[in-house]
């Protein structure tokens, strides 16, 4: 009940700010009027995991054209590095993370409040296409002659691969620890290891570079993303309107079509 009730606010911002006019200039621009609302203009900067690449590059392109005069300049890295940048005073005006404990060390500093849950994932096991090692599963990658990519440890999906391997009660040496899952595919993409810890999301938009093997939701990992505009925002009109958007049936569905799962 809290997330609908989250989701439909945000719905109804987005309704109030796209009946406002939009202007072309470089910042947010005011409604005449005493108590009058702002409306989305000028440019904004979203720090993103990058595991939300090519949906929000699709997501950004439709603000765009949905907001006259707006334009979204992202910035994909791993959720942990984000929020490093934040606190330590970046300047940003939208952050969407891969994990709600990542959203709370900004929200903790005071640099965000009232995270929305926009989408959620799950992990797979991306291989190259021929899957040279023969992979079946995630007992597979605890063979000394598997050569496996996983995020480093601090980074959200380094933790959720971690996850996927208490369940499994399985031990992962892995050859490779990377900075973002990104990274992560771009080795199984190179035939640099036999397998990568991925979100299932990073081996759709990867298409016929790799193969997915799922890995049983008993022993899977669920990330949880949250976004929120930031509190010291330069363009705070227009920072409210993008997450109201990514919030709003039309992100929803840019999200669902990359292989998110509703929040």
């Amino acid at each position: 009940m809290r997330r609908t009730a989250i989701v439909l606010a945000a719905a109804a911002a987005l309704t109030v700010v796209a009946g406002c006019s939009s202007g072309s200039g470089s910042g947010s621009t005011t409604s005449p009027g005493a108590g009058g609302s702002a409306s989305p203009s000028g440019s904004i900067t979203v720090l993103a995991a990058s595991s939300l690449t090519e949906a929000f590059t699709t997501i950004g392109k439709q603000f765009e054209a949905a907001n006259p005069g707006t334009k979204v300049t992202f910035s994909f890295a791993a959720s942990s590095d984000l929020a490093t940048q934040i606190t330590a005073g970046a300047p940003a005006d939208v952050f969407a993370a891969a994990s709600t404990k990542t959203m709370q060390t900004v929200v903790s500093a005071g640099d965000a409040a009232s995270p929305a849950t926009f989408a959620t994932n799950v992990m797979e096991i991306a291989t190259p296409p021929a899957n040279p090692a023969n992979v079946t599963g995630v007992d597979s990658l605890a063979s000394s002659s598997v050569k496996t990519a996983v995020c480093q440890p601090q980074v959200p999906c380094g933790v959720a691969a971690q996850t996927v391997f208490t369940n499994a009660k399985v031990t992962v040496k892995p050859v490779t620890l990377e900075p973002d899952v990104k990274s992560v595919i771009g080795k199984v993409e190179l035939d640099e290891v036999d397998a990568g810890m991925v979100y299932v999301t990073d081996v759709k938009a990867a298409g016929a570079k790799v193969k997915g093997i799922v890995i049983p939701s008993s022993i899977n990992a669920t990330a949880t993303y949250p976004i929120a505009a930031l509190a010291h925002s330069s363009n705070a009109a227009t920072a409210a309107a993008f997450v109201a958007y990514v919030l709003s049936p039309a992100g929803q569905s840019v999200l669902q079509a990359a292989g998110f799962l509703p929040p």
